[in-house]
């Protein structure tokens, strides 16, 4: 696949922002975000009358009206500190793919992928907000959104994504109102120190999509379904799907890769499962779901080289009931938790702990954004440069998940072989979706 760039240009907000709202001060948990940005590929088929020019010129129209309300997103970030929002806008790109939609859906390539996004994710520069529309020889299209990791979490993407999709529409649709104040609840600080870019990689990973079926899922959840835990109500209560998964995966990435015979120094490492928590409903009081940018945490577990599913899946529920009212008082704080982030970076950079992390985007409304012309026949994600990190989209029927994979390549090349791992998954299963 060919993806020629036509023409780039700046959508600004339909309306100035006013001049009371020009400086949108960063959190705490914005400044430790990563500075990459997060990828979202949404590809429609053509099914429809509407020409590429009637879709365009929708898209760029909705999307200026949107930025209006989200205009932090039309700004410029500035020393890790604020967004200047001055409405210098959104770049947006428009492009040529020289084929057709179906020849890359038959077996989406997360590096293949990487060709539709209008920048490298880790060439963030000041940008907060990144937009590329690919059409197809087919008439599909492909729309890549790309929000900086500084402003925004998952939670607040799809808020933006998808009231851009209501707009576009025109259907009276609920357009949600963000809620711009998660500085004054995490303040920020002076974070001399550390490196949010750690575990950043801009060269040296390989990524692999996996997909598992609901049957897959459903299996792996009877199987490390504790029977000798009960809840308090008698019931015994089964693994989420992410809990399920994220053992599985982190107990194939051991045995296929950290396990190694004469290696005895592998045992002194600390290995880490982390899981990304949103933060809002455990809050006092708790917060809405307006609540724009990354009040999400990390849950963390440390199990061992040898640590087995059923422990896994514990550790990490146990891990994430520990990201309650308590931790959050502590993490509005601020400097106890950047204290730990700076140890846990240094100890990272030195070779000691070795992290491996999941954020999961699943029963997120994924195949939700409309923009007047259907629901996506398949959203996907690129590459990410981000070392050990394993993110979950639901399929489109809702019932299994995607796993995007990005390892380094010698760690990849074992387990993507792993005999376990390819009984449940397969590498190369296309998106279940009609062509055009």
């Amino acid at each position: 696949m060919k993806v020629i760039l036509e023409h780039a240009e700046t959508i600004k907000p339909s309306s100035p922002t006013p001049p009371d709202l020009r400086r949108h001060s960063l959190s705490f948990l914005d400044q430790i975000a990563p500075p990459i940005f997060m990828p979202l590929l949404l590809f429609f088929s053509k099914d429809d009358p509407l020409t590429n020019e009637e879709k365009l010129s929708k898209i760029k129209r909705s999307l200026s009206e949107t930025l209006t309300g989200f205009y932090p997103l039309a700004g410029r970030l500035r020393d890790n500190l604020y967004v200047e929002c001055n409405d210098d806008g959104v770049h947006f790109v428009v492009a040529q793919a020289t084929c057709r939609l179906s020849e890359v859906l038959e077996s989406p390539d997360p590096e293949k992928l990487d060709r539709l996004l209008p920048f490298k994710l880790y060439d963030l520069g000041d940008l907060a907000t990144a937009v590329q529309v690919s059409f197809f020889e087919c008439g599909g299209l492909c729309l890549a959104l790309c929000v900086s990791h500084k402003l925004a979490d998952a939670l607040s993407f799809f808020s933006f994504l998808n009231s851009w999709a209501t707009v576009a529409r025109g259907d009276g649709g609920q357009i949600i109102s963000p809620v711009f104040e998660s500085s004054s609840l995490f303040p920020p600080m002076n974070l001399a120190g550390f490196a949010p870019s750690t575990g950043i990689l801009k060269e040296g990973l390989v990524t692999k999509r996996f997909v598992f079926d609901a049957v897959s899922i459903a299996a792996l959840r009877d199987k490390y379904c504790n029977n000798e835990k009960v809840e308090a109500e008698g019931q015994i209560r089964r693994p989420t799907r992410v809990e399920a998964l994220s053992a599985f995966l982190w107990r194939r990435y051991m045995e296929s890769t950290q396990k190694k015979p004469d290696c005895t120094s592998e045992n002194d490492k600390i290995y880490t499962v982390l899981h990304a928590v949103n933060l809002r409903p455990r809050m006092d009081p708790p917060l809405s779901d307006r609540h724009f940018g990354n009040i999400s945490r990390i849950a963390l577990a440390m199990p061992t080289i040898d640590t087995d599913e059923h422990m896994i899946v514990n550790q990490v529920r146990e891990a994430i009931k520990e990201v309650n009212t308590d931790y959050v008082k502590k993490l509005r704080e601020g400097e106890g938790h950047l204290n730990f982030m700076k140890e846990r970076s240094a100890r990272i950079s030195k070779g000691e702990i070795v992290p491996f992390s999941f954020t999961s985007l699943c029963r997120f409304p994924t195949y939700e954004a409309d923009f007047g012309w259907g629901k996506p026949a398949w959203v996907g994600s690129s590459a990410l440069p981000y070392w050990n990190l394993v993110s979950f989209l639901d399929t489109r029927d809702g019932g299994g998940i995607e796993a995007y994979a990005n390892l380094k390549p010698e760690d990849m090349a074992l387990f993507e072989k792993d005999k376990e791992l390819l009984s449940l998954a397969s590498s190369s299963a296309p998106p279940n979706v009609k062509y055009a």
